[in-house]
């Protein structure tokens, strides 16, 4: 997609990115059953102190963000999370410049992100930027959450 641009993110972009958060981890919870999932219910106010804190990207197609991905860097691992994708642009090829936006970026040597193991399509373009399971954390009732890393070259 080449009309899409990558920035850094801002605290300003806290209510488009809960918008598109909200949107694009529905089908999430519908997968988990899980209607109360925290990327669902984060307040505004939680994100915008959220945002103080973490780094991450946008992306944009003209002046609407369509994506989203925060990370924390602290020189040794690039932690990512909450990669959110708008719905109607989910499939395009954001999420992969999101992920190499933040990894190009980084100074770490590593980068580390997690998702559901009932979450394939996730595990799947996960695999395909690069990254390999390295820890699976058993929930209790049928699902596990999926740590995934990858080695950063600098």
């Amino acid at each position: 997609m080449s009309d899409v641009t990558v920035r850094p993110i801002r605290v300003a972009d806290a209510g488009e990115v809960l918008t598109i958060q909200r949107a694009a981890f529905v089908s999430e919870a519908q997968i988990y059953g899980d209607p109360q999932a925290t990327p669902l219910t984060q307040t505004l106010e939680q994100l915008e102190a959220e945002l103080r804190d973490a780094d991450g990207f946008v992306a944009l197609i003209g002046q609407r963000i369509v994506g989203a991905i925060r990370t924390r860097d602290d020189g040794v691992l690039l932690q990512i999370g909450r990669l959110a994708i708008a719905p109607d642009v989910q499939g395009e090829g954001i999420g992969r410049m999101l992920l190499a936006a933040a990894e190009d970026a980084s100074l770490s040597r590593e980068a580390e992100l997690f998702t559901g193991s009932l979450s394939e399509a996730n595990i799947r373009l996960y695999e395909e930027c690069g990254y390999r399971e390295s820890e699976r954390i058993d929930n209790g009732d049928g699902t596990a959450q999926v740590f995934m890393r990858k080695s950063l070259a600098i």
